[in-house]
This record gives structure tokens, sequence and C-alpha cells, in this order.
């Protein structure tokens, strides 16, 4: 069965999260949902542009050769809130990706962090645009060692659970192959 946004008079889901291990196809799904909803489609790119790094400019090209002509492009780093300010409600944000948002944001301390998060938060709910946002799985293996490691992981695991409360619709694409978890999963309960 594919996956589809609504067309025509259907509303689309207001946040829909894309997410699984690097090189697992999360990137190409949520391009994949996008194509299919019939809106204009603005695409916000998160990441850095490190014009000095070969394999991150390769990375990024593959990226740019794989969206349709016609998809908007905007590269607004960690600046994320105030950009989806910005989109009209005849238009979908493509977010790639939360993981690069974070990094963006590793030296806040944690009050600075928590406002970045809310801001965040709010502009995800104000947002006059359906959202896709896509989200680095990290903390699926390997302990990190660094300080920043870790901090990088459980900042980026705690806000996908906080986004994961206001997504309408939540993916998991690994392998390849994309699971429907709100329809195949059962929340966890709160802890403590």
């Amino acid at each position: 069965m594919a996956a589809e946004f609504p067309s025509g008079g259907h509303r689309h889901p207001r946040l829909t999260l894309v997410s699984g291990p690097s090189r697992g196809g999360k990137s190409r799904w949520a391009e994949h949902l996008a194509s299919q909803c019939g809106l204009e489609v603005v695409y916000l790119a998160t990441g850095p542009s490190l014009p000095e790094d070969p394999s991150w400019q390769e990375r990024l090209q593959r990226h740019r050769q794989r969206r349709p002509p016609q998809w908007g492009c905007r590269e607004v780093g960690g600046e994320l809130a105030d950009s989806l300010g910005r989109l009209g409600s005849g238009q979908l944000g493509l977010v790639d990706s939360l993981g690069t948002w974070v990094a963006a944001h590793l030296d806040l301390g944690p009050e600075d962090w928590r406002l970045r998060c809310d801001e965040l938060i709010t502009a995800i709910r104000c947002s006059q645009a359906p959202l896709v946002l896509v989200c680095e799985e990290t903390g699926w293996g390997v302990v990190p060692v660094t300080a920043a490691g870790s901090r990088f992981r459980d900042r980026l695991g705690a806000m996908q659970q906080e986004l994961q409360g206001h997504s309408e619709a939540a993916w998991l694409v690994l392998q390849g192959r994309a699971i429907d978890l709100l329809a195949f999963s059962q929340p966890v309960p709160p802890g403590s």
C-alpha cells in the first residue's frame, strides 16, 4: 500500500515525522510524501553549508538532484522556527533535518536550549503550512564517548518524543522500507 497525502479538499496532516537511521531512506520517503501532497513544496535545509567538506558537498548534491526543480529551497540552518513562520497556507514545508537543527544549537546551556525547543514547537503549532519533518535516530547502538555526543543523542531523542505529541502522522524508515508508526504502535507511558 503506497502512502499518499490526501488530495482535493482533504486536510493534510499538520505535522508528519519521518525518522530512521542513517542511509535508511528517510529523506527519500519524506520527499515522496511531499511530492504527493498537491501543494507547493518548500524544502527547509537545516544543515550547514560546509564548503570545505567534499563528502558533505556530495551528500548535498545528491539531495538537490533528487528534488523536483519546481520545489523551493531555503537554507535555514539553525533558524528553523523563523522560517516556519514564513510558510503560507498553500505550501508544504519539508524540513531536513531535526538532527542538524539540534547540532546547530548544541553549545546552548539547558535554559537556552529549552527556549529554542519551545520556539520551535510554537512555530510548528502556528505554521500555516503542513510540515514533513525528517528526524535522525541516533541512539540505536553505540554509546557516545564524548559529552557533546551524549548531549546530541539525548537532546535529539527528547525532542523527537516531544514532537511526536504534536504530530498527526509518523513514519519509521529502515532498510528502504517505511513503517506507519501510528498504525502499528502504542504510546510509551510517561516516565518520571
